[in-house]
C-alpha cells in the first residue's frame, strides 16, 4: 500500500511496562473527538493466530519471531482495508517489537532476514511512538499488576529490547517520549508532534476513499 493514498498507521512502541495500552486508548478516544475514524489493534491480536504467538513467546527467539510474524499475516488484510477507507489504524506494538525482543537476540545476519520477513507480511508504520522507561521503572510496573512474569518480561530480555529500540528510534518517523510523564504530558506533546499530521493526512486520505 502507499503511504500518501491512505490513512495514516500510527504504532505505540516501547518495552513492557510502559503505558502503551494507556496510551493508545486516550490517544483514540482523542482523536475520535476530533472527527478522525481510528481503529485501534494490539499485536499480538486476540484471535487464534494471537494466542498462539503468546503462548509462543517463550520459545526460542526464531521460532517466537516466526509465530508473532504469522500472526501479522492474518492482521494484515483487516488493517489495509481500514487504512484504504480513510480510518486510522493505531498499534499497540507492532513488528518493530519483534525486532527489539526476538530479534536482539539473534545474529545480525539473522535480524536482517527477520525484519525483511516483517516487511513482507505486514505494513510498515507511517509513525512510531517509543515509550522509554528505565529499567527499575518498568519492573516497579509489572510488578504493581501481580501477575507472574512472562519470560519476555525477564530483566536481561527487557534490557537488550530496551537498547534495540534506542537503535530503532534513529529512523525517520520515530517519537521518543519519557514514559515516566503523566499520561496527559504525553498527550500533549503528541498534540504537537503527532495529532497535526494526523489530521492532515486522514482528511487528505477520506477524500480519496
Amino acid at each position: 500500500m502507499r503511504g500518501t493514498s491512505r490513512a495514516p498507521l500510527v504504532a505505540i512502541e516501547g518495552i513492557d511496562g510502559t503505558g502503551k495500552t494507556t496510551l493508545q486508548r486516550a490517544l483514540a478516544r482523542e482523536w475520535r473527538a476530533l472527527g478522525v475514524r481510528v481503529l485501534a489493534l494490539r499485536e499480538p491480536s486476540r484471535g487464534p493466530t494471537g494466542q498462539r504467538a503468546r503462548r509462543m513467546a517463550g520459545r526460542d527467539p526464531w521460532t517466537a519471531a516466526m509465530a508473532f510474524t504469522d500472526d501479522r499475516r492474518h492482521q494484515r488484510i483487516r488493517m489495509e482495508s481500514a487504512l484504504r477507507r480513510g480510518t486510522v489504524v493505531l498499534l499497540d506494538r507492532s513488528f518493530y517489537s519483534t525486532l527489539a525482543y526476538q530479534g536482539s537476540a539473534l545474529p545480525a545476519p539473522r535480524r536482517r532476514e527477520l525484519e525483511r520477513l516483517q516487511r513482507e507480511a505486514t505494513i510498515v508504520p507511517d509513525r512510531v511512538v517509543l515509550l522509554t522507561l528505565p529499567l527499575s521503572g518498568s519492573e516497579a510496573r509489572l510488578r504493581s499488576r501481580g501477575n507472574s512474569r512472562e519470560p519476555t518480561e525477564r530483566r536481561e530480555v527487557l534490557r537488550q529490547a530496551s537498547q534495540a529500540y534506542r537503535r530503532l528510534a534513529k529512523r525517520p518517523g520515530w517519537i521518543v517520549l519519557d514514559a515516566r510523564g503523566a499520561p496527559e504530558q504525553l498527550l500533549n506533546q503528541l498534540r504537537r508532534q503527532l495529532t497535526p499530521w494526523v489530521l492532515r493526512r486522514s482528511a487528505r486520505a477520506r477524500g480519496r476513499a
